[in-house]
């Protein structure tokens, strides 16, 4: 990587950081979690998920710490941990939540667009596609102009969406009543929602997604002017964005109940906020999401790239996903990423897709890279690899480690069988790029351990083809 494109500070990197994870996740929030769990039961939830992925933005500064050569941030661990197909494995997995995260988020720009201009409605009619198509190649052409440039409109469009986030805050903090909050407090009035523990477990996947782009500068940790800036961007973004979920979650269980708050139209802060102000509330928040949205694509846009380009540099994706432009842009990974958006994007109009559909599979494709990287952590513990006369710091990392690797594991078992069945049919077709790549080395594809590994994919994938075709899944 030529030196010029060291030249992301830690403002722009924190601002990569909480861009990737403030997108459209927060401004549907109250309604996601009301429609599966109680205000009690989403308590715990939000202990469980402050706890795991604090020890995984944990994880990810350690790693940078330890491990400075690897800049590649998730995809590098796993390869280093556990060998190329599971590195290979982890970058294609990261790479299509990204993109498929991109979609749910063009799908929900169109949708609370759809508030003012009715033809647009939920998002996936044909001029929502026409006008999402549009944005798409705006943002594309932007990014081509370079990484640093578009790391500061991503700066600029941060702090933008913070703003209608703190006015919530504040409003409903005023507005904020205890006997709403506490009514019904552990769901019991709601057979449907089911056990607490039940409602714990079915919020997890919008927990997760809500904190997606944790690790964005662990991506771009090849381009920073300082290295330790890597991991003091991962912590100071997770405690920003932590604070700033559960109080816009918390209280808006303080201004409608559990069942009024599941009923609403996302993004259902608009809903909640028009409860206290009137129609002013809604539409502040849904001028808000359009700049969070807009922001957000941004930095999903360069993390596509990103990943791809980081996993062709070290020969574990085909070479001609290397290419850069000029301005070190990596525009052969740029085009593939927004070429699949573009075409699932057209795929809306005939299948109806929703946010919340694209958004489990994200989450589901994301959960691989995160246990491989916390796997590899707690490996280095257990070795000692780093932690010459540091006994104290490595029974410190090691112990935080095994936790987030607990923590990546229950993940897996929140999002069921259905969505782990569908991320081995995404993940499946990968296998050829893998096999280019080892071709173009002259090298096997896959090692014995790794055919078995490859073989139990493809059963999960032709069980989800299966599914899907039969109807026992559905996207």
């Amino acid at each position: 990587m030529a030196t010029t494109s060291k030249q992301l500070k830690l403002s722009a990197l924190v601002a990569l950081v909480m861009g990737s994870m403030i997108g459209g996740g927060i401004f549907s929030l109250p309604q996601n979690m009301a429609a599966s769990a109680s205000a009690g039961a989403i308590l715990i939830g939000w202990a469980i998920t402050a706890v795991g992925m604090l020890t995984l933005a944990f994880v990810f500064q350690s790693l940078a710490n330890r491990k400075p050569e690897l800049d590649a941030g998730v995809y590098a661990y796993a390869k280093a941990g556990f060998g190329d197909y599971m590195g290979f494995s982890s970058a294609w997995g990261y790479w299509i939540s990204a993109w498929i995260g991109n979609v749910s988020y063009f799908v929900l720009l169109f949708s609370t667009l759809g508030y003012f201009v009715p033809m647009f409605g939920e998002g996936n009619t044909l001029p929502a596609v026409i006008g999402a198509s549009l944005v798409l190649w705006g943002v594309h052409f932007l990014v081509l102009r370079g990484i640093r440039e578009a790391a500061f409109v991503n700066l600029v469009t941060t702090i933008a969406k913070i703003v209608p986030l703190i006015l919530f805050i504040v409003i409903t903090a005023v507005a904020f009543r205890l006997d709403v909050f506490t009514a019904d407090f552990w769901g019991r009035g709601n057979p449907e929602l089911g056990s607490v523990m039940q409602q714990v477990r079915n919020m997890m996947l919008v927990t997760v997604w809500v904190f997606i782009g944790i690790e964005g500068a662990n991506v771009f940790s090849a381009r920073a002017e300082r290295r330790s800036d890597v991991g003091r961007a991962t912590v100071i973004g997770f405690y920003s964005v932590l604070a700033l979920l559960v109080l816009v979650n918390i209280l808006s269980m303080g201004i409608m109940s559990q069942a009024e708050l599941a009923g609403l139209k996302n993004p259902s802060m608009a809903g909640v906020l028009e409860q206290v102000v009137g129609r002013w509330g809604a539409v502040l928040i849904s001028v808000g999401l359009v700049v969070s949205l807009a922001g957000a694509l941004l930095s999903w846009t360069l993390l596509c790239a990103e990943i791809l380009f980081a996993a062709a540099r070290d020969h574990t994706m085909p070479s001609f996903l290397r290419k850069e432009n000029a301005r070190h842009v990596p525009v052969n990974a740029l085009w593939l990423s927004n070429g699949l958006i573009q075409l699932f994007l057209i795929i809306t109009l005939f299948n109806a897709s929703t946010y919340l559909s694209l958004l489990y599979l994200a989450t589901s494709m994301i959960l691989v890279p995160y246990f491989w990287s916390a796997a590899y952590a707690l490996l280095l513990g257990v070795r000692g690899e780093g932690y010459a006369n540091a006994a104290g710091e490595r029974r410190k990392d090691t112990l935080i480690a095994a936790v987030a690797t607990l923590y990546a594991v229950w993940l897996v078992y929140a999002g069921g069988i259905q969505y782990l069945l569908l991320s081995a049919l995404l993940y499946a077709p990968g296998a050829l790029f893998f096999a280019k790549a080892k071709r173009e080395l002259g090298q096997p594809v896959f090692s014995g351990v790794e055919k078995l590994i490859f073989a139990a994919v493809l059963i999960g994938a032709a069980i989800a083809a299966y599914g899907l075709y039969d109807g026992f899944l559905s996207l």
